[in-house]
C-alpha cells in the first residue's frame, strides 16, 4: 500500500511517460516494495516523485541507485552504512567535475594569453607566456591542450587581416622550440635510435616535430628526418645508421592503395617499419597482419609502444 503525503507535487507532464511504478521497478531489480519503501523512509536512501495522490514514481536514475544499494549490499555493507557511502562518491563526482570544469578554464585563458601575444607580434612575449604554461603543464599536455589547438586555428582561418602572419609566427616559434628540445636529447647516450619521417605532403613539420619528442626516451634517440625526406630513400638512411625502427607519419585519410605501398616499403627495409599519426588509426584493418607496426595518434602513448615495439611485446 501507498502513502500519500501532504503537500505532494503533481508530476510533470513531459517527466510522466519516464517514471515508472514502485511494481516495476521491483519487477526490474528485484528488490519487493516493501524493502524500497523502507529505504526510502527510514535512511533516504532513495527520493522518488509523488503524484497528487501519493503514489510514488521512479526515475531510471532512481534504479540506478537501487542497483548501487544493493551491489553494496552484496559486499558486506550493511544498508544504514550506504547512504553515507554513496553521499561521499556523490561528493567526489560532484568536485571531479568542478575540477574538470576549473581546467578547462585555466586552459582557455592560456590560449587566450597566447593569441594576445601573437596579435602584438612580439617575441619576448611569447617566450613568457610559453614558459608560464609549461610551468602549469607537463610539456605534451601544453602542446595538445594550449599551443596546438591555437596553431590549427590560425591555420584554418587565415582570412582575416593579420591571421596568416600569426600563424607564420606561432609555427616558426614552436618548431624552434621543439628543435631545441631535440637537440638537448640528443646530448645524452642512448641504447638505440629509431628514425622519424613524414609521408611526403601529408603533415606539417611541426607536427612532425611533436610526434618526435612525444617518442623519445632516456633508453631511445628520435632522429627527426627532414619533413620533404624522398619515401624511395629511406632504405638508403635506414641502411647507413642501422636504426631500431622506421616510423612514418601521417595525419591525412590513407590512399587506396596506401598499404600496399607500406607493406612494400618494409620489405625493402633492414628495420622494422611503423606508421603513426591519424593516419595509423586509419590503416590499422589494412595493415593487420601485416609486418607494418601502427602507432596510433595519441602522443602520449607514444613513447611507451615504441618501446613495446622494439621489445617485441607490442601487437601490430
Amino acid at each position: 500500500m501507498n502513502d500519500p503525503i501532504d503537500g505532494s507535487e503533481q508530476v510533470p507532464e513531459h517527466l510522466a511517460g519516464q517514471l515508472l511504478p514502485i511494481r516495476e521497478v521491483s519487477r526490474l531489480t528485484g528488490v519487493n516494495p516493501v524493502t524500497l519503501r523502507a529505504w526510502e523512509r527510514r535512511y533516504g536512501l532513495i527520493q522518488p516523485v509523488r503524484t497528487e495522490s501519493g503514489h510514488r514514481l521512479y526515475s531510471h536514475g532512481n534504479i540506478d541507485e537501487v542497483r548501487l544499494i544493493l551491489g553494496w549490499i552484496e559486499r558486506g555493507v550493511s544498508v544504514s552504512k550506504v547512504g553515507g557511502i554513496l553521499a561521499r562518491t556523490q561528493a567526489l563526482r560532484e568536485a571531479e567535475a568542478q575540477g574538470q570544469r576549473a581546467v578547462i578554464g585555466e586552459l582557455r585563458v592560456c590560449c587566450d594569453r597566447l593569441c594576445r601575444a601573437l596579435s602584438s607580434f612580439d617575441e619576448r612575449r611569447l617566450d613568457q607566456v610559453f614558459d608560464e604554461v609549461l610551468a602549469t603543464y607537463p610539456l605534451l599536455n601544453a602542446f595538445e591542450d594550449v599551443f596546438m589547438p591555437v596553431w590549427r586555428q590560425l591555420r584554418i582561418e587565415q582570412q582575416g587581416f593579420g591571421q596568416q602572419s600569426e600563424w607564420l609566427l606561432l609555427d616558426q616559434y614552436l618548431r624552434g622550440r621543439l628543435w631545441q628540445r631535440l637537440q638537448q636529447g640528443r646530448r645524452a647516450e642512448r641504447a638505440g635510435r629509431v628514425l622519424l619521417a613524414a609521408v611526403p605532403g601529408e603533415c606539417h613539420e611541426l607536427e612532425l616535430l611533436l610526434a618526435g619528442l612525444a617518442m623519445g626516451s632516456a633508453h631511445v634517440e628520435v632522429q627527426v628526418l627532414p619533413v620533404r625526406q624522398p619515401v624511395d630513400e629511406l632504405s638508403l638512411v635506414c641502411e647507413r645508421l642501422g636504426p631500431k625502427a622506421m616510423v612514418l607519419f601521417s595525419n591525412h585519410p590513407p590512399a587506396a592503395d596506401f598499404g600496399q605501398r607500406m607493406m612494400k616499403l618494409a620489405l625493402g627495409l633492414e628495420c622494422p617499419l611503423l606508421i603513426a599519426g591519424d593516419c595509423s588509426d586509419l590503416a590499422r584493418n589494412e595493415l593487420l597482419g601485416s609486418a607494418v607496426g601502427c602507432m596510433g595518434s595519441d602522443l602520449r602513448a607514444y613513447e611507451q609502444r615504441l618501446q613495446q615495439f622494439i621489445q617485441g611485446r607490442l601487437d601490430t
